[in-house]
């Protein structure tokens, strides 16, 4: 409307300027909040939509002003012409106005409905009658597999998760579990060791959450009913070797995603006897592009991290890593030292680092970053995080994300000696859990936060990562 203005037709300037402020408070009203944003940039169809609405916008844009043009020439004394240069500069500096913003949304539209479709496409939620999910379970092998199995990088899988009819994906639950894994799969690695587990317990109707980490080295725990080929009714090995152990035996496994999924997400459901609803493995060498992308993180540095002999994520090489107490700024290869080094301390130790690396990151995600380098951060998201949360359950997961207070967070980390109950009893190296002090423990935590923090002494996320008074 501005052109039809300039050009002296006041009418339809008016007319296009009263359309301009009907598409921008409808825009307004659809995108009135941050949750609004996200859910329709994670919706495949509000994606879709968006793009149309894109395509009929530009043209509108194209017809106004060409109509505007027209107007001009129009009003224009017979003696004025501008000449061929003018002419051509003048449209191409147009077109440049008007195409430009239509490009850059088109390609951040087309690069997160790829995303999207690509990471969680395949998963479904399917209505039944009940939220009760029944399997049935598959012959064991007869026989044992021996030897290393090499494993390659794992792609997408369809799973489906079963709820009620017409519900939303946790209505009628106590508490939404997520499993989030850093999976180490690397170049040079036999198998995909899931070195970090952390389970995210959050209640839907208040927000209070909670982090249960188990550590990557208990042996001889638990399975669920129908699963396992062992005579202890368990999995005696390494936790963290259960991946494989479910490429290994994948009739051992029985369920609705793959045996690798289901032999984690089982194990850890009973070692914490919580359901576990969905998981999200990210491999860890893809972590480090993502903290690039993100521009890098910062964290307070308690105590000194020096690793004489740390492997470097291409699993050949190794360098030596020498991190300082005090506010550190790291990019993604040392945020990855930072949380994976335990030369100098332990597993325990290491495990803390990882969940103040994570609150970092979703405390400092600057738009800008994620903006500037959104292509490159879709195509590392795709080809290194595996997850069974499905598509349609996106938009509620947003819109519960408000309510938790990453500050209030309870965290436990169930290691020795406090959850240790015995050495292993066949002979091997190994310690196992407390399974029922395990299980006293999260339940007091999911229904009693503040008296869990009080008798266990445990400290809230906030009080674990922040910082020191005077640092």
């Amino acid at each position: 409307g501005a052109g039809h203005f300039v050009a002296g037709d006041a009418r339809r300037g008016r007319l296009l300027l009263l359309i301009d402020v009907v598409i921008l408070v409808t825009i307004a009203f659809l995108f009135r909040d941050k949750v609004a944003v996200l859910t329709a940039w994670i919706r495949p169809a509000s994606l879709a939509w968006m793009m149309i609405g894109n395509l009929i916008f530009l043209g509108y844009r194209v017809w106004a002003a060409d109509d505007a043009y027209r107007s001009a020439k129009g009003n224009q004394p017979g003696n004025v012409k501008p000449t061929t240069a003018a002419l051509l500069g003048g449209a191409t500096v147009l077109a440049v106005i008007l195409v430009t913003p239509h490009i850059v949304f088109g390609y951040y539209d087309v690069v997160q409905y790829d995303l999207i479709q690509t990471v969680f496409g395949s998963n479904t939620t399917v209505a039944a009658a009940s939220d009760t999910t029944t399997t049935t379970n598959a012959a064991p092998p007869s026989t044992d597999a021996t030897g290393a199995t090499v494993t390659t990088e794992p792609s997408p899988s369809t799973s489906t998760t079963v709820v009620a009819t017409g519900s939303a994906p946790w209505n009628g639950t106590d508490r939404l579990n997520i499993l989030l894994i850093g999976g180490d799969f690397g170049e040079g690695r036999t198998g995909i060791r899931t070195d970090t587990m952390i389970t995210v317990s959050i209640d839907p109707s208040t927000g209070e959450t909670a982090m249960f980490s188990v550590p990557r080295n208990w042996t001889q725990a638990p399975l669920p009913d129908g699963m396992g080929v062992w005579d202890c009714d368990c999995y005696p090995e390494l936790i963290n070797e259960l991946w494989v152990a479910g490429e290994r035996y994948p009739d051992a496994f029985p369920g609705p995603g793959t045996p690798s999924e289901n032999a984690v997400k089982g194990v850890i459901s009973e070692f914490l006897g919580i359901p576990i609803d969905y998981y999200a493995m990210v491999n860890l060498d893809g972590f480090v592009d993502i903290v690039d992308a993100l521009g890098g993180v910062e964290i307070y540095v308690p105590s000194a991290v020096i690793d004489e002999k740390y492997p470097n994520e291409d699993g050949t090489s190794y360098e030596r890593i020498d991190i300082q107490p005090g506010w550190q700024k790291f990019d993604g290869h040392l945020a990855l030292a930072y949380s994976r080094s335990r030369n100098q301390d332990s597993d325990y130790f290491r495990m803390s680092r990882q969940r103040c690396v994570i609150e970092a990151m979703m405390e400092q995600a600057d738009p800008i970053s994620l903006l500037a380098n959104f292509g490159s951060l879709a195509d590392v998201i795709k080809e290194t995080m595996i997850t069974d949360i499905p598509i349609d359950t996106l938009p509620a997961l947003v819109e519960l994300l408000p309510k938790v207070d990453l500050a209030n967070v309870v965290s436990v980390r169930f290691i020795p000696p406090e959850y240790h109950l015995k050495f292993r009893d066949d002979g091997k190296p190994g310690r196992v859990a407390n399974i029922d002090l395990v299980h006293e423990r999260v339940q007091l935590v999911i229904n009693d936060p503040q008296r869990a923090v009080t008798e266990l002494g445990l400290e809230k996320l906030d009080d674990v990562c922040g910082t020191p008074e005077g640092a």
